[in-house]
C-alpha cells in the first residue's frame, strides 16, 4: 500500500517518493510552507517535521540553558566574584552602621573583636568610676543654700586623669585625624599614643596620652619611637 503524501495526503508512488522529515511526499509537493518555493533534500531545512526555505526559516529563541561543565563553570566564577565585590563593598562601609549583615566567617571574627574592644572600654570605665568614689563626698546641703562668707567657698575638687601602666610600646601621631565614631580616638600630629594593641588589618587600639581617651585609630597614622 502505497504512504500518503505529507501535504496533499494523496498516495505517493515510489516514482516519485521523496522520504523525508519522518514523511513521504510528491517531488512537487516537498515545498516551502511560507512561499511555496520547491524544495530538494540539499536545501530544505525542517522545523517541527514541515519543510521550509532558508528565507522563511522560523527564528528560534532558547529559554532554557543546559546545565553543562561550562556552565556550572561560569556559575562558580560568577558566586566567586559576588562574594569578591561583596567583601570589598564591606571594606569600604565598614564603621558606617548596617541593617542587616550576613553572618559570614569574616563577620564573625569582626564581632569578636568589637566584643573585646567593649570589655576593655567596660573594665577602664570600672576603673575610672574606681577613682571617682574615693573622692571625698560634697557637703550636705541645697544649691540654692549660699555660704554668708565668701572666703567658705571652697573650689570644686576635679578628679585627676587616670595615667596608662608605664612601660610598654610608645607611638606618635604621624598625621591628624578627627574620630568618626564613638569608640575611635581623635589624633593631632605629634600626639603620644601608648598601649598600643593590634585590632585589625588597619586599626589598632590606644590610649591617646594628651588628651586621656582610649579607643580605636588607623594603624597607619603612627609610628613607633
Amino acid at each position: 500500500m502505497n504512504p500518503p503524501c505529507g501535504r496533499c495526503k494523496k498516495p505517493v508512488y515510489p516514482t516519485e517518493k521523496i522520504n523525508c522529515l519522518d514523511k513521504f511526499w510528491h517531488k512537487g509537493c516537498f515545498s516551502c510552507e511560507v512561499c511555496k518555493m520547491a524544495l530538494s533534500m540539499s536545501n530544505y531545512k525542517g522545523f517541527e517535521k514541515k519543510p521550509y526555505c532558508t528565507m522563511h526559516y522560523p527564528k528560534t529563541s532558547f529559554t532554557i540553558v543546559t546545565d553543562t561543565p561550562e556552565n556550572k563553570r561560569l556559575k562558580q566564577q560568577t558566586m566567586l566574584n559576588s562574594q569578591a565585590l561583596y567583601k570589598e563593598d564591606f571594606e569600604k562601609n565598614k564603621g558606617k552602621g548596617f541593617s542587616v549583615v550576613t553572618d559570614t566567617p569574616e563577620m564573625q571574627r569582626l564581632k569578636k573583636t568589637q566584643d573585646q574592644i567593649s570589655n576593655i572600654k567596660y573594665h577602664e570605665d570600672f576603673e575610672k568610676s574606681k577613682v571617682r568614689s574615693d573622692a571625698p563626698p560634697p557637703e550636705n546641703r541645697r544649691d540654692d543654700e549660699q555660704p554668708s562668707d565668701p572666703r567658705l567657698i571652697q573650689p570644686a575638687v576635679q578628679p585627676r586623669p587616670v595615667a596608662p601602666p608605664a612601660g610598654g610600646p610608645r607611638y606618635q601621631a604621624l598625621y591628624s585625624y578627627t574620630a568618626a565614631e564613638a569608640d575611635e580616638v581623635s589624633l593631632q600630629e605629634g600626639d603620644l599614643i601608648l598601649n598600643v594593641e593590634t585590632i585589625d588589618a588597619g586599626w589598632v587600639f590606644g590610649f591617646n596620652q594628651r588628651t586621656g581617651q582610649r579607643g580605636m585609630l588607623p594603624a597607619n597614622y603612627i609610628r613607633p619611637i
